[in-house]
């Protein structure tokens, strides 16, 4: 990535965005086209979170957009459970609460804003779900004190699932997977569309490797974690806290 982290989008950039963007993220199946392996991960999470953790009461989605995620979470389930929603979108959640109101009699309560300073009940959920935002974050103190608190938020004996756009640590391989990558794009929409992709990801986007953040989960006090998928630029992995 060319632009410095000091120069990439605000918060406030990125909510204008997304208030915009609700329909193309309404869609299960084509929601994030520009995402490799997207339906697979969001599979391979929601029953990740079920298999590691079978009794959920309550689920938070943070980054929700229009609640992809966790319907898909509530389809695995099979039942209900009560779910907080949060993402800087107000209009996301709005679609996100509208679409999963018809999924579950459960409680759903949306929470807009920035997750390090949403006020959210410690030890409060079951399952936490992370689905391309984690990427916004910049600074290493962003990244660990956003994982300390999403360890904070979990029960023992919760879980959370993460999917995400994921760098590398070898030069050369970063290299690679990123051709692999534009070559997907490409291949999707063409030459154009791949460089609009990776446009906004230069001014937008920092993702860190799957192995930094494997490691910063251990260090904020996950014992068990676990890589779903990876392929190319995008990962699914995730924790479950001891109980």
């Amino acid at each position: 990535m060319k632009t410095p982290l000091s120069e990439k989008s605000s918060l406030d950039d990125i909510r204008t965005r997304f208030d915009h963007d609700v329909e193309r993220f309404s869609n299960l199946e084509t929601g994030q086209a520009a995402t490799v392996d997207a339906p697979l991960s969001m599979e391979l999470i929601t029953q990740a979170a079920v298999t590691a953790t079978p009794v959920i009461n309550r689920c938070l989605d943070i980054g929700c957009g229009a609640g992809n995620n966790t319907i898909k979470l509530l389809r695995e389930y099979a039942g209900d459970f009560d779910c907080d929603l949060c993402d800087l979108s107000q209009p996301m959640l709005l679609k996100a609460k509208e679409r999963i109101s018809s999924e579950t009699s459960g409680v759903i309560r949306t929470f807009q804003g920035d997750l390090r300073e949403v006020p959210l009940p410690e030890e409060g959920y079951d399952v936490i779900l992370a689905a391309a935002v984690l990427h916004h974050l910049r600074e290493e103190e962003d990244w660990e004190t956003t994982f300390r608190k999403l360890y904070s938020l979990l029960r023992p004996g919760g879980s959370i699932w993460i999917t995400d756009m994921v760098s590398h640590e070898n030069h050369a391989l970063h290299t690679l997977m990123w051709k692999r990558y534009a070559d997907y794009l490409i291949g999707l929409g063409g030459v154009s569309y791949q460089e609009q992709v990776f446009a906004y990801i230069d001014q937008e986007d920092s993702p860190r490797s799957v192995l930094y953040q494997l490691d910063l989960l251990k260090k904020v006090g996950f014992r068990t974690t676990e890589l779903l998928h990876k392929h190319s630029c995008f990962a699914a992995f995730g924790a479950v806290k001891s109980e």
